[in-house]
Parts: structure tokens; C-alpha cells; sequence
């Protein structure tokens, strides 16, 4: 009998479009095409020097030469803590911490540890796109609340509620939110945090986007704004976006102490300790202060602001003001079918494809996540290049008829 090569449960995964994406702009530009990239959600400033002078120091500390616990370093978690507290107000001891390789380990761990298979997740639509993927692996079924640009891409409790079932036992909640930059007002959390209470759900929220957040808008932790759900609710964050640190691949996972048990467990197997050179860099980045935060902050608005005049400018596209993250997710649903360059793109899809070979610029289509007729673009990039790769859109998108 022939067996398949590739287990079932690995051969339904998807690939990160997004990182699909950043990766086919860098081969174009390597080949000496011209290509900018609206792909990946990466900022383009340097980390930031008193973090990279921690983990010049750590690779000369020979005890970070070998293993460390596998859950963390105890300083850093206990960094974590303090920082959290300071940052959301939400009140948790070093012990609830789990520190991860990355924010997409804390994902995948957070729904491993808490889903059996057949277990359902509401996720609102627009997702990130490891947000599926973690679900499925861990067996559980994902439940789409599907919002649009006409809410601001904001979900209800009253859109909760219609998807609520008898095997609903997480709820999903991201603000800021990647990918359409949309925040939920304190208000408004507490109103879904208090729905999920009444509902007896689990919550994981995704707070690594939590100090961008521009104009009047504020961040709001669910964790705080419902104190009654400290017991079922998990926090999810990281230093890649805050402190430009993608690289270093640092995230953690805090919760009540039987799930950061259990999901230590898990990393004791799967990873062990994250790197302790990057741990060290992380430690001096949530333990200082926010002055580096917010200058890039201010670049991240500069360019949010841009991004979005320019491209409510072109016909046919729809760009709600994002208030959070640095993703802008206009709507193009009036551009398809159109004629454009003796083609008629159908799908966002379609056109994505059409406008980097055409204009030479790389941006995610809203089917990577959940959503067709839209796109994805991150302004984490420099302003020169954000203003050149929009009027190549603009002036691509221009001709269709």
C-alpha cells in the first residue's frame, strides 16, 4: 500500500503569504528589477543601540553560552511582568509568563494548549494569516466573523453572537489589528470582553501591535478591561514590532499559570530555551524605556497619513484610515473585471499578480487574509520608497476601464 510522503496534517498548511510575497519582491529586486514591497509587516529602522549593546555583552557572558530554562529567562520574565503591567495594567507574576521563539510560536502554543479537536475559534475577518494554521493544527475549527470597510472593520457583539455555537470555546480578539490597522475603543473591548465572560469563553488576544496606535485612538487590553476574565484569557506579544526587532525572534505568551504550565511543557520539547543572546536583547528592550518607541511611532503616522490620502486619490479604491499596527487594507472590489493592460483581473488576486509584474510593486491580496477584493499594505517603510510604489499603483490603476 502507498502511503502519502506528507502527513495530512502538515500537507493542509498553508504557506505565509505574506512572507510569499516579501520573498518573491526580494528575488525581483535581486535580479536587478526595481520592485518596492508593501508585503512584509517589517519596520525598516535598526534596533534600536542599547538592545543590540545587551546582546554584544550577552555572547561574552559564557553562562549564556549554554541552556537556560526553558520558559525563560527568570529576569526577563519577570521583565515581562513589570512591563506589562506598566504598559496595560494588567497585573501578572513572573511565573503566568512563557517567553517564545517569536510571536507565531506563542500563537501556535496558545491554541495547542487550550483546543481539542473540533473545538471552535471565532476569528474576525480580516485574520493574520498564522492565525488559521495555529487553529488547524491544534484541531480546532475556525469560525469567521467577517467585517468591512464600511465598520471600519469592526466586529460586534451581535456579530459574535450569531456564530456563537455549543462548541465555541475561544474567541480571538486583535487591536490594533494586522491586517487592516482597525482598534477596538476601550469601550468597545469591555463590551466583547464581558459578552465572552457571560459566554464562558476563552480569550486570546493579540496585543503585539500595542503601542501603535495613532490619533485619538487608545489601546485597550481586554485582560484589564475585564478583570473577571484573568482566568481565561491569554495574552500573546512579542519585541518584533515595538522595538524593530523582528530578527531576534522574541514573543511570549501570559495566561493563568495551568496553560503557561502546559505550554512550557510543550516549548521543554519542541524548542527548548529561546536564544539567550536574544533573550538579553529583549530584556534590555521591555525593561527601558518607550523614547525609541515613539519616534518611530511618529515615522509610522507620517507615512500612515500618506499612504491613506494617496490612495483614496485613485479611482476605484476604498482606504479606511487605519488607527493602529502599520497596515493600510483598502478595498479594490470596483477595479475587478476591469480592463487593464489587455487584461480583466477577476480577483484581488489576479490584480495583485498584474500590479507586480506591471508596476513592479508587491503588496498581499485580500484573499491571504479571509477576505477577496482587498489589499494589504504596510507603510513600515521608507517614505520615498511608500511615495514612489503608490503612484506606480496610482498610475497603473489609473488606466483600467
Amino acid at each position: 500500500m502507498t502511503r502519502p510522503r506528507i502527513s495530512a496534517r502538515i500537507s493542509a498548511i498553508s504557506e505565509s503569504a505574506t512572507l510569499a510575497v516579501d520573498a518573491k519582491a526580494k528575488a525581483m529586486k535581486a535580479a536587478g528589477r526595481p520592485v518596492i514591497g508593501f508585503g512584509a509587516g517589517e519596520p525598516d529602522f535598526p534596533t534600536p543601540d542599547y538592545i543590540v549593546e545587551a546582546a554584544v555583552e550577552a555572547c561574552r557572558n559564557p553562562k549564556f553560552h549554554k541552556y537556560t530554562p526553558a520558559g525563560g529567562l527568570p529576569e526577563l520574565k519577570q521583565a515581562i511582568a513589570d512591563k506589562t503591567r506598566r504598559d496595560s495594567g494588567f497585573e501578572v507574576e513572573a511565573s503566568q509568563v512563557l517567553v517564545t521563539n517569536g510571536g507565531k510560536q506563542a500563537v501556535y502554543e496558545a491554541f495547542a494548549t487550550l483546543l481539542d479537536p473540533g473545538d471552535e475559534v471565532l476569528v474576525v475577518a480580516p485574520y493574520w494569516t498564522t492565525y488559521p494554521e495555529a487553529i488547524k493544527l491544534a484541531g480546532g475549527v475556525q469560525v469567521d466573523v467577517v467585517t468591512d470597510e464600511t465598520t471600519g472593520y469592526l466586529a460586534t457583539v451581535d456579530q459574535l453572537e450569531e456564530k456563537l455555537t455549543d462548541r465555541t470555546k475561544v474567541l480571538l480578539f486583535v487591536s490594533p489589528s494586522n491586517p487592516t490597522g482597525a482598534v477596538y475603543t476601550p469601550e468597545q473591548v469591555e463590551e466583547i470582553g464581558r459578552w465572552a465572560l457571560d459566554k464562558g469563553l476563552w480569550v486570546v488576544t493579540d496585543e503585539i501591535y500595542e503601542h501603535l496606535v495613532y490619533g485619538g485612538a487608545r489601546f485597550s487590553s481586554i485582560a484589564t478591561a475585564v478583570p473577571e476574565l484573568r482566568e481565561r484569557v491569554v495574552v500573546l506579544n512579542g519585541v518584533a514590532k515595538t522595538y524593530a526587532m523582528t530578527g531576534w525572534r522574541v514573543g511570549w505568551l501570559i495566561g493563568p499559570s495551568d496553560v503557561v504550565k502546559a505550554a512550557t511543557n510543550l516549548q521543554s520539547h519542541a524548542t527548548s530555551n529561546v536564544a539567550n543572546v536574544s533573550q538579553a536583547a529583549a530584556l534590555a528592550a521591555v525593561a527601558g524605556d518607550l523614547s525609541a518607541v515613539a519616534r518611530m511611532r511618529e515615522a509610522f503616522d507620517r507615512r500612515r497619513q500618506t499612504m491613506v490620502r494617496m490612495l483614496n486619490d485613485i479611482p476605484g479604491v476604498l482606504c479606511p484610515e487605519p488607527l493602529g499596527a502599520f497596515y493600510a487594507y483598502p478595498s479594490v472590489k470596483a477595479l475587478l473585471g476591469k480592463e487593464l493592460r489587455g487584461r480583466r483581473p477577476q480577483t484581488s488576486a489576479e490584480l495583485a499578480e498584474l500590479i507586480l509584474e506591471e508596476a513592479e510593486v508587491a503588496l498581499v491580496p485580500g484573499e491571504a487574509f479571509g477576505t477577496p477584493g482587498y489589499f494589504r499594505l504596510s507603510y513600515a517603510l521608507g517614505d520615498d520608497d511608500l511615495a514612489e510604489g503608490v503612484s506606480r499603483v496610482a498610475k497603473l490603476l489609473g488606466e483600467a476601464h
